[in-house]
């Protein structure tokens, strides 16, 4: 027995006859040459000789009894054939993969709000602290070249979900809060295929994507909305925070709505007698600009107005806490079952309003002590994955809808507290912007013992999630699903491999392309940006109507334009450009 034990985690007790066992046995190894975990294990061990069970090592059924040297025998020969067998699989691939994966393995998409390149700790910030998401990078891959499908929230949100660029949706624009769905219901979403073949799937967080059919009753089924495009259950902002109305839709009703209290919702004008930003600037946490001048709603006034649903309206400071909850227990209920969470938290967009517990925490005032908070809800993900022993069966994606800003409508401080804190890291621009600040975003991915920890300088985007984590629950996708989303899941799992060759990126109207590290923004007159403040992270001239070229690999930052000194890579980006733009679909 204390031989067996060596290889074993057992349950298995000796009986006083020599040779005879009961309980099962349950052997754990580790393969030197692999240099992963093994399990072999043999149920139906009883009391007297152990006759009729079928090893499932060998295939073949056990001798008719196991005396202590046949089976420590059995294991030798077992272990060295499989891996003997593994080994050769591997050198006919010609590459290292990580351990074998789950059937169907769980996906967690954390997806954090207007979070910079440079926001985080694992990306160089050192005036806020983010360990929990640090150990994300650490033990998992960390992009250097990550991006999102545009600068604004509603088109990377609708390319992440559909696998299609947003300009190819001429609606797929930042969208108000009363907008219908701007994702066809029946279509082959990320969360539909995933729902299609076994998977449990809930939104929680930021939808922004619209609901119902653009004439919406708050008071009775708000629909269609996120169930009607892949998803079982839903815990949503339905717009932004910045946006009426300012409660949470649960499925298609608003939470905890008193219909003695109906609410009501507008965009074209005031309604009600609830006081607005307008009005009653006394009334303020701080002061906000002429957009966001509506209906004030725990003492910040919103775009847009709302009136009535009194018992229903959301308190700012417990926002991450509550999305956080439902989202611990969506992964608690359905623990027995492969599933798929959709986390779109709200930090660190505006308003900013921190939990008190973060209340200057960082070195860089609210918006600071918000991407704190932010680092502390992942941890509650990954310690309740952990708690439910899903770690090693679940693979977590974390990134960002834009690039960052710091003053996007309210003064919080922002600016002032910033304290040579760089949110776009060495690029230029950020939110809005066609600058790489504007698109190029955090992302890590976290699987341990499948995921290969490194640094990866591979060029990716959110477009290819879909067909990405189609592949890794073994989904063939329809022939109409994600016109725009590449397989690259080798790419989110190995720091080592290769990525797109080329990428379309947007901000608005305005549209670059990305070959290697050559960057093209096409010239042309366009719609000039929002004007930001002076020490803005978007701050610096408007975007020119010159063409650009940009070297990123000398000229992260887009400093200097040499299309001039490089007329046939111009002619050659130009083609590219217009190909891809005027294609229905890129993947093949």
């Amino acid at each position: 027995m204390r031989d067996l034990q060596r290889f074993s985690s057992c349950h298995i007790a000796p009986d006083r006859r020599r040779g005879h066992f009961s309980g099962h046995v349950r052997a754990r190894t580790r393969c030197t040459i692999l240099g992963t975990g093994v399990v072999t294990e043999m149920r139906g061990v009883r009391s007297g000789p152990v006759v009729g069970n079928r090893c499932k090592l060998v295939g073949r059924h056990c001798l008719p009894c196991f005396t202590r040297s046949t089976l420590r025998l059995l294991y030798f020969v077992s272990f060295a054939f499989f891996c003997g067998h593994l080994l050769t699989v591997r050198i006919a691939a010609g590459a290292e993969s990580p351990a074998t994966a789950p059937a169907k393995p769980n996906i967690v998409i954390i997806y954090s709000d207007d979070v910079g390149w440079g926001d985080l700790g694992c990306y160089g910030a050192t005036k806020v602290s983010t360990p929990q998401i640090d150990r994300l990078a650490s033990q998992g891959v960390r992009f250097t070249d990550a991006h999102t499908t545009a600068a604004t929230c509603t088109p990377s949100r609708f390319s992440i979900l559909t696998g299609q660029f947003p300009f190819r949706n001429k609606a797929a624009q930042i969208l108000p809060g009363d907008a219908p769905l701007l994702i066809a219901p029946g279509s082959p979403t990320l969360p539909q295929l995933l729902k299609d073949h076994g998977y449990v799937t809930a939104c929680i967080g930021k939808w922004h994507l619209g609901l119902g059919d653009g004439k919406i009753d708050w008071n009775t089924e708000v629909k269609p909305g996120p169930m009607e495009v892949g998803f079982d259950e839903s815990f949503i902002v339905p717009a932004t925070p910045d946006r009426v109305p300012c409660v949470y839709l649960q499925g298609h009703e608003v939470v905890r709505l008193d219909s003695a209290d109906p609410l009501r919702v507008s965009y074209t004008g005031p309604i009600g007698d609830e006081p607005t930003g307008r009005g009653h600037p006394e009334l303020l946490r701080y002061g906000a600009d002429a957009q966001h001048l509506g209906t004030i709603v725990d003492r910040i006034s919103r775009i847009g107005w709302m009136a009535g649903g009194h018992s229903a309206w959301w308190t700012d400071e417990q926002m991450a806490m509550c999305l956080t909850e439902h989202a611990e227990d969506f992964l608690a209920r359905n623990a027995k079952h492969p599933f798929f969470l959709y986390f779109a938290i709200n930090d660190i967009h505006v308003p900013r309003v921190p939990n008190p517990d973060f209340v200057a925490k960082s070195q860089c005032g609210l918006r600071g002590d918000q991407i704190e908070e932010l680092d502390w809800t992942v941890g509650q993900i990954l310690s309740k994955l952990a708690e439910l022993h899903l770690t090693d069966n679940t693979l977590v994606l974390f990134s960002s809808d834009n690039g960052p800003i710091l003053n996007d409508g309210y003064s919080d401080g922002s600016i002032k507290d910033a304290n040579g804190h760089k949110p776009a890291g060495p690029f230029r621009g950020g939110k809005y912007q066609i600058y790489e600040g504007g698109t190029r975003v955090p992302l890590l991915t976290y699987w341990p013992g499948h995921v290969k920890p490194g640094v990866s300088s591979a060029l990716t985007c959110q477009v290819d999630f879909l067909a990405s984590l189609a592949d890794l629950a073994g989904i063939t996708l329809p022939a109409d699903a994600g016109p725009d989303s590449l397989d690259l899941l080798a790419t989110l799992l190995n720091p080592d491999a290769i990525g797109r060759a080329q990428l379309v990126e947007q901000a608005e109207k305005d549209l670059a392309i990305r070959k290697g590290n050559w960057k093209l923004i096409p010239g042309g007159s366009r719609k000039p940006l929002q004007r930001l403040e002076e020490g803005d992270t978007n701050s610096g001239p408007m975007l020119s109507p010159a063409v650009q070229l940009y070297d990123l690999s000398n000229d992260p930052s887009e400093a200097h334009n040499v299309a001039a000194l490089h007329p046939d890579l111009v002619d050659e980006l130009t083609r590219l450009i217009h190909d891809q733009i005027g294609r229905s679909r890129t993947r093949q």
